[in-house]
């Protein structure tokens, strides 16, 4: 095995490949060349910086010689570069569940939705009487998808929470939903109502706890009404041209651009020329590479809306009197990553080439085949909700720390490197640091194309064994 490797041409780093080099730790840059003070630091063919003093060649570069070179303001133009990216398109088919309403779901779970933090012991307490009283074969999973809101917010916030729940209820990964009140609560439940649309009666049931005597007793009879409705959902062939797939990197290090995030990259590029939908979001994570994805936008009204976007949240960071560029954090430093320069150009690589057809808002679906980005922060819990409630039926999560957690909807851990998947093994579903070794990357994505598939049909991945299964809703607001 090599022991650095030079990613682009035009780079004057190189990352450490082994654990035995004596400058620096595996995942980490040395210079390939002497670097004065001031001069561009390069990766990916890309400035991921500024050198803060000279730095000699072979010397570990990091954050004591190496600084962001982001400004508070970035002009933007419109500079379209589409080339349509060659990648293997045979057809491929799923096991899913047809919906009544025509969306497809790989999972038939009944969930409890509560619209206030309020009753999460009550939603439990229905969940945990279920699981010991009835018969559940068949059904995927039960579980109460609690939270902390739905009350005492205002603005954006109220509406935040409202939408991201409604989304939760039409989410098509489940077969039944419980929607449980309080009575008194901000998100009243005829308001909320309107706020989901038409579901299916005989699927969806509403439960106001003030206003019958016993909540858990009548919630466990509405939820065992909905699972005898779904006995009957059986799984069928499926185009993978239905499946919603959402992108997300928690944990990077400096293997993260190297292998799991270009092939994941590479995943979404052969979903979306097979006809599918990806969503990429986490947009702190895009500052400094942004300019890459808006090249790629498909109309300039999409560019412009991605610049929106952008800029939209740079703003909410300002309106608070935060940096902007306040990133990596303390473990990406740790694996590697200096600059959010560095960590943004193997965020957005999980895009793949493809084109960017829409923008999406916080909890808004996902309707456009084709790449899409999405509203959301970086945090790892609120952004693969996030991906969730856009209507994602599964998240492809890089990551080379390693991280145990779920959201609602199938959550694959694809590690960056191999020791990690070696210690983590009941953390990570999938091994892209093997790409270090045999650097055969269409066969690696064969090999995570396939995993894809059999989690579609029902295999479960290493976070829903484990009952790890979370949600977390956007928050930027006051509380009352």
């Amino acid at each position: 095995m090599k022991q650095i490797l030079q990613i682009h041409p035009a780079d004057n780093v190189a990352v450490i490949l082994t654990d035995n080099n004596s400058v620096a730790p595996r995942g980490h840059k040395i210079a390939l060349r002497s670097i004065a003070k001031g001069e561009p630091v390069v990766k990916y063919g890309f400035p991921i910086g500024r050198a803060t003093q000279d730095i000699a060649e072979g010397e570990w570069v990091h954050s004591h010689n190496l600084a962001t070179a982001l400004g508070a303001n970035e002009e933007y133009t419109y500079n379209p570069s589409r080339n349509t990216p060659a990648v293997k398109t045979e057809p491929l088919t799923i096991n899913g569940y047809l919906r009544s309403n025509g969306e497809i779901g790989i999972r038939n779970e009944l969930w409890i939705v509560p619209t206030v933090g309020c009753v999460n012991g009550q939603a439990n307490a229905i969940v945990e009487r279920l699981r010991q009283e009835v018969d559940l074969t068949g059904i995927d999973d039960v579980r109460a998808f609690t939270h902390n809101y739905g009350c005492s917010q205002l603005g954006q916030d109220h509406a935040n929470t409202r939408a991201a729940l409604a989304a939760l209820v039409r989410h098509p990964n489940a077969g039944g939903v419980l929607v449980l009140g309080l009575g008194c609560e901000n998100n009243q439940m005829n308001r909320f109502r309107e706020e989901i649309g038409a579901v299916d009666a005989d699927r969806v049931k509403f439960l106001v706890a003030q206003d019958v005597e016993d909540e858990v007793d009548t919630g466990f009879g509405l939820c065992r009404d909905i699972i005898e409705r779904m006995r009957a959902d059986r799984r069928e062939p499926l185009p993978i041209s239905r499946l919603k797939i959402g992108l997300k990197c928690g944990g990077s290090d400096g293997f993260s651009g190297i292998t799991a995030n270009p092939l994941v990259g590479r995943i979404s590029d052969r979903l979306v020329s097979m006809g599918g939908t990806t969503v990429l979001t986490e947009v702190p994570e895009m500052f400094g590479a942004e300019t890459i994805l808006m090249d790629r936008a498909e109309s300039r009204d999409v560019f412009d809306r991605i610049v929106g976007m952008i800029t939209d949240f740079k703003d909410y960071f300002r309106s608070f009197g935060m940096p902007v560029y306040e990133n990596p954090s303390p473990g990406n430093k740790a694996g590697g990553i200096t600059t959010l320069e560095e960590k943004s150009l193997g965020c957005v690589q999980k895009g793949g080439a493809s084109a960017v057809v829409d923008v999406l808002d916080y909890a808004c679906n996902a309707t456009k085949p084709g790449l899409n980005l999405l509203t959301a922060p970086g945090n790892d819990l609120v952004a693969a909700t996030a991906l969730a409630l856009s209507g994602c039926h599964m998240v492809l999560f890089t990551t080379g720390r390693g991280t145990p957690f779920g959201t609602c909807v199938p959550t694959m851990k694809i590690s960056t490197n191999s020791q990690l998947a070696s210690r983590k093994r009941n953390w990570v579903d999938f091994d892209a640091g093997i790409l270090l070794e045999n650097g055969d990357m269409e066969g690696v994505a064969d090999s995570l194309m396939a995993k894809i598939v059999e989690t579609a049909n029902g295999s479960r991945l290493k976070h829903e064994l484990a009952g790890a299964k979370e949600i977390a809703i956007f928050k930027s607001g006051v509380t009352l």
